[in-house]
């Protein structure tokens, strides 16, 4: 093939370079392709994929590779690639277009729009030829490129009644919802009523992960201690976690199931998904004691440093789920002699038992193929095999050992080395919450080292968080996503190590968010800042995040920030603020059940008084590190530790919020720790033990 180079050779992102060799002349996503769109009147041709998603790199590969369908594009169109990591305010709006105009979205995403970026047509994956019912991507270049030709005029008309319509779709005004805890209820219902009591998660196949819907029935559950909410989660979680979705010899999840059982997955693993299922686990454990959802965090803890850990500090976006197109997850998934090859018989016969090995697996490419999930429990192997329960536990141990370092020289599936803000965000408030509830110090300096990153190279004072680095660069002005997940970051890393630099950049970064993004009209945030100059398509489009998809949302996130910065900082502008986002949403909130989690989480959290808990004690003293670990350690609805050195307190150097709230507390060197609800503080305590009686919840009845 001649050897081709495009634009995108020189592109920030993995997935615009993956295609500079293709023949298509694609043009990223900027000012200059829309102009040239304009000046030769040709339609733009949108191709919308992230670098982890295989009909993307199938439909490269059978058509923009394909010279004879690049010659149709180049001549007819201007081509677009967008990756939707790097841009998920294009992909967001073009996915609501192309749903509306089809009844599908997904990736890839194929658009056909109008000079200015109006969308007419569109779908995701096409066959190079007519296949399945598709049109092939050849006829449909032909037939849309002759249409734009011969029907222009007609084209543009009905593009922008369809701009005008989509206007309409996610347009939100504050209506006569009360903004009370009725709506978080039927939130809860409503995820309740999707519960698959078989197989755990939410409805039928294919299943995803739904961290915030996880995350809300545990808080729920501290608030009104209800069985069948604590049901639903354990019964997820220990499915997803016996399940082929979790990967069983290299820790962490995969991105989600294609069948109801959780054992098949799609093999990709985006670092936002194993954030919010970290903290699922790490607080399912800390309320049930299940020793199984432990050994599950401490598996995304493994897969994250190991997989998706930037040496000097951060983290990834992504693992590949294949090495090329000819294989699907072979780099997880093993055969009965590939087992046997690496394992003594009696450790092959235990593995081959718990992880459901057999000369039949479960991949129709390879048949012999088998996705590892727990099949059998370890008392019924050890019954079946005539051992002690401690050594079959010894021998899956050793297997375990065995297959890992047997994986690793496999050649190892593409890591996206964008380090995104957004996610990264999420992460360094997982890391946070392993460091409170496991106790592990390594998860407390890694997530502030790549605070310390990211607030280092990716913030300006004036526009607040970029949204990604590369290659310690930052690029593209920061989604509002960026800017409330590092808020969030911040505001815990404030609450565990009480350095006051953490609070006065969450406050900074607040001021600075409410500035660009917040809209005074109507309340509530747009996605975007509203002062961009470099908007072109249906980024003229304003948007405001509400459902969680795939990450938390924007709004809500906004709203849980701006009620913690309230209270601790004494503004009540952004008490105000979080009301009037929340009331925004509160007539649909109901509706979007599962969506709206985080919506529910936010609202409960406005609602209720925290419970504050400030420990004062010198960092070296192991007695406060014993009252720390005590008031980690009580799961209770609303709960934040607050962690300072004594000097701190007694010179009063605290926002002004906890400064008028916390009383004057009697320092002689003994560490004591002081339990608040709202304004109303008990007596402080000097023992761990003193301190879960205060912490612990009042029975019912």
């Amino acid at each position: 093939m001649e050897n081709h180079s495009n634009e995108l050779a020189k592109a920030a992102s993995a997935y615009l370079r993956s295609a500079a060799h293709q023949p298509v002349l694609w043009r990223e996503w900027n000012g200059d392709a829309f102009a040239q769109a304009k000046a030769q009147d040709k339609p733009i041709l949108l191709d919308i994929g992230a670098v982890w998603c295989h009909w993307c790199q199938v439909m490269d590969r059978e058509s923009y590779e394909n010279a004879e369908v690049a010659r149709v594009i180049n001549e007819s169109f201007i081509p677009v690639k967008v990756d939707r990591d790097e841009r998920p305010d294009i992909d967001a709006r073009y996915q609501v277009a192309v749903s509306a105009l089809t009844g599908q979205g997904g990736w890839p995403l194929t658009a056909f729009l109008t000079p200015d970026g109006k969308p007419f047509f569109g779908g995701t994956y096409f066959p190079p030829d007519d296949r399945g019912g598709r049109p092939g991507m050849k006829r449909l270049l032909e037939v849309i490129a002759q249409n734009y030709r011969t029907h222009r005029d007609q084209i543009l008309e009905s593009a922008v009644k369809i701009a005008e319509a989509l206007t309409g779709v996610e347009s939100l005004k504050a209506g006569e919802e009360a903004v009370d805890e009725k709506v978080v209820k039927a939130i809860v219902e409503s995820i309740g009523g999707m519960f698959d009591a078989q197989n755990g998660g939410f409805g039928s196949a294919p299943k995803f992960p739904h961290p915030s819907a996880i995350d809300l029935l545990l808080e729920v559950n501290l608030d009104v201690r209800q069985d069948w909410l604590l049901n639903i989660v354990t019964t997820t979680l220990e499915h997803m976690g016996k399940g082929g979705v979790y990967d069983q010899i290299g820790g962490g999840f995969h991105r989600y199931s294609v069948d109801e059982h959780w054992i098949v997955p799609h093999f990709e693993k985006m670092s936002y998904d194993n954030a919010g299922l970290l903290v699922n686990y790490l607080r399912a454990y800390q309320i049930t004691g299940n020793k199984f959802f432990r050994e599950i965090s401490l598996g995304i803890l493994v897969f994250l440093e190991n997989v998706l850990s930037n040496p000097e500090a951060g983290f990834y976006a992504s693992q590949d789920a294949d090495i090329n197109l000819d294989d699907d997850g072979d780099y997880f998934t093993w055969t009965l002699d590939e087992l046997n090859s690496v394992l003594n018989a009696p450790e092959a016969s235990v593995a081959a038992l718990y992880y459901h090995v057999e000369a039949q697996g479960e991949m129709h490419h390879n048949p012999a193929k088998n996705v590892l999930f727990i099949d059998q429990p370890i008392s019924a192997i050890a019954a079946r095999l005539q051992l002690e329960e401690p050594k079959v536990v010894e021998m899956l141990a050793s297997a375990r050992r065995k297959m890992r370092d047997a994986r690793a020289k496999r050649q190892t599936p593409f890591i996206d080395k964008s380090i995104y803000t957004s996610w990264n965000g999420m992460l360094i408030s997982a890391l946070l919450e392993a460091y409170r509830i496991l106790g592990i110090r390594g998860e407390r300096d890694r997530a502030l080292a790549t605070l310390d990153l990211l607030v280092t190279k990716a913030y300006d004072r004036e526009k607040g968080m970029f949204h990604t680095l590369v290659d310690g660069t930052p690029r593209i002005e920061g989604l509002l996503e960026d800017q409330v997940f590092i808020i969030a970051a911040l505001l815990d890393a404030y609450e565990i190590t009480g350095t006051r630099f953490y609070f006065e950049r969450a406050l900074e970064l607040m001021e600075t968010t409410v500035r660009r993004f917040w809209d005074a009209k109507e309340g509530g945030f747009f996605d975007t800042a509203q002062d961009l100059s470099d908007r072109h398509g249906s980024l003229t489009t304003s948007r405001k995040p509400f459902q969680d998809s795939p990450t938390p949302a924007a709004n809500a996130v906004a709203a849980l920030v701006l009620d913690r910065l309230d209270v601790l900082a004494d503004r009540e502008d952004f008490g105000e603020k979080a009301e009037a986002t929340l009331a925004l949403f509160a007539p649909k909130a109901g509706q979007y059940g599962l969506f709206a989690a985080t919506y529910g989480l936010a609202l409960l959290h406005h609602l209720r008084a925290p419970l504050d808990v400030v420990v004062v004690g010198r960092a070296d003293d192991d007695r406060t590190m014993d009252l720390l670990a005590a008031a980690y350690e009580i799961p209770r609805a609303g709960k934040r530790v607050f962690a300072f050195e004594p000097g701190i307190v007694q010179a009063r150097d605290l926002p002004a919020g906890l400064a008028a709230t916390l009383p004057e507390l009697p320092f002689d060197g003994v560490p004591v720790a002081l339990v608040c609800a709202g304004t109303a503080c008990h007596p402080p305590v000097q023992t761990p033990v003193a301190l879960r009686e205060l912490l612990l919840p009042s029975k019912p009845g």
